[in-house]
């Protein structure tokens, strides 16, 4: 800020300096030279007369006039030296211009109150003391005006009064509004500041929701539609193995292949229908957050009658039929209503279609077993007849799912044990497998390596711990524990 208010580098209304040396504006340097040059004039005919009234030499009072009157050229840069030379001159009667144009432009400036009240007051008495005088001798040599004596006191008062209050109080009033407007524009500047940083906020939180939502719709198409892919391609190798020995099996596994075949088709068809309304909805400003939970509840829907048209015996080589048939009450012995969960959530896959999931690998000649550790909490569930959170369950399946079609891939031929216990305000799930035999046939089956990825975001998504890796004996381990507790807010 300069002494009068304005800023330095920028003018008026936030222009930028156009000016010469300290003038904001090519108009305010020519305003100046205007003053300026009326006061120099005015000084150099005041000067004159007081010289010639003093006996002095014009030409002294000239000069001092020639001095004094171009002050003004400075005054936004300096202006309490215009009003010190104001002060200084006034003994000469001369200044008039100079001492109002100086104290207005001191008043309206940012120099401390206290430096302005002091200038104004000596101004004041300057002109009171030069007004007296000059009143007195006038009035002495009129020797027809006889006034009171209070009449030469009163008069040099108010010409003192005139001459500096007005300058002054209207420079107090220029220089409160320039800085009003300078606030308000300051504040107009944050405001503008801080809504461009909200707004490239905002942009940030929505691409990433949109990357969210993209990671969460390709999770759920991944865990839907691989693992029945992944039986169509194990499939499709037991039966290029026994097509010429078996004719009987290999024309069973190719109605295999073409029903699972049918149903991707139709699982597909039905989620890029869920999407396609969900992309329509997005275009009108509609929220389409759930569109992965629907996605989840059509590929339920499309699963279970799946299971339906393709069930077949199971075989009982290690007594897995037993155990699977034995396990299969206690598992849907743990389902019931959740209150506040949606009918997307509610629609979704539940414990109760374990057995099924299982029951399908099984037929993929996988050999399974299935165990259900239950504890009271687990009995009190399944004799009130209710069951987990949707979430929690759907997560519990999306895990087995992914794990047993990650044997298929990675290891043909080798046993696996899927362990499901209820503890009290937990859900636990173990999916383990034994190494890879080595007679078994590799189905070729491609991996994205998105499959752990996938099982670990959603347990931690609900607040649960995720563990897999290698086992001593060379297979692979998947577990899982979930909090029931709080996952319940989570689903409601």
């Amino acid at each position: 800020m300069t002494a009068t208010g304005a800023s330095e580098g920028v003018g008026a209304r936030g222009a930028p300096v156009s000016g010469p040396w300290w003038w904001a504006r090519r108009r305010s340097a020519v305003l100046d030279a205007f003053l300026a040059a009326a006061s120099m004039v005015e000084c150099v005919w005041e000067g004159s007369l007081f010289a010639h009234e003093a006996q002095l030499p014009e030409l002294l009072g000239m000069l001092l006039g020639l001095l004094a009157g171009p002050v003004l050229l400075v005054r936004r840069r300096w202006p309490v030296v215009v009003v010190l030379v104001s002060i200084a001159v006034m003994p000469a009667e001369m200044g008039g211009l100079l001492s109002v144009v100086g104290l207005y432009t001191l008043a309206a400036s940012d120099v401390p109150r206290r430096i302005t009240g002091l200038l104004a007051g000596m101004t004041v008495v300057g002109t009171l003391v030069t007004t007296f005088l000059t009143l007195r001798e006038d009035v002495a040599t009129q020797q027809d005006f006889h006034p009171p004596m209070w009449f030469v006191p009163l008069m040099a008062l108010a010409v003192g009064l005139v001459l500096t209050a007005p300058p002054v109080l209207w420079g107090l009033y220029i220089g409160a509004r320039r800085r009003l407007v300078e606030s308000l524009r300051e504040r107009a500047d944050g405001l503008e500041r801080e809504l461009s940083l909200l707004a490239d906020r905002a942009e940030e939180r929505a691409e990433w929701a949109r990357n969210e939502e993209r990671t969460r719709i390709a999770r759920e198409m991944h865990d839907v539609v691989a693992h029945r892919v992944s039986l169509m391609v194990v499939h499709a190798a037991a039966l290029q193995a026994v097509a010429l020995k078996d004719p009987e099996k290999a024309s069973k596994n190719a109605g295999l292949v073409g029903d699972m075949g049918r149903q991707a088709l139709t699982e597909l068809r039905e989620m890029l229908g869920v999407l396609r309304t969900a992309d329509g909805a997005s275009g009108r400003g509609t929220a389409v957050s759930g569109a992965p939970e629907r996605l989840a509840a059509v590929a339920s829907r499309a699963g279970a009658k799946a299971t339906v048209q393709v069930r077949v015996p199971e075989p009982s080589a290690d007594g897995a039929s037993a155990a699977s048939s034995s396990a299969g009450p206690s598992v849907a012995g743990a389902e019931s209503s959740v209150p506040g969960a949606g009918d997307a959530d509610a629609e979704g896959p539940c414990l109760t279609e374990l057995a099924d999931l299982v029951g399908q690998s099984r037929a993929a000649g996988m050999v399974v077993e299935l165990m259900v550790d239950e504890s009271a909490e687990g009995e009190a569930a399944a004799v009130a007849g209710r069951r987990y959170a949707a979430r929690v369950e759907r997560t519990v399946y999306r895990v087995v799912q992914e794990a047993l079609t990650n044997v298929h891939k990675h290891a043909p031929g080798a046993r696996a044990r899927v362990r499901l216990a209820h503890r009290d305000g937990e859900l636990a799930v173990q999916v383990e497998n034994g190494p890879c035999e080595g007679g078994a046939a590799d189905a070729g089956l491609p991996s994205g390596g998105n499959g752990l990825v996938g099982m670990r975001e959603r347990v931690t998504a609900l607040g649960g711990v995720f563990v897999s890796g290698p086992t001593e004996a060379g297979g692979f381990r998947v577990s899982a524990v979930l909090p029931l507790g709080a996952v319940s807010h989570v689903a409601g």
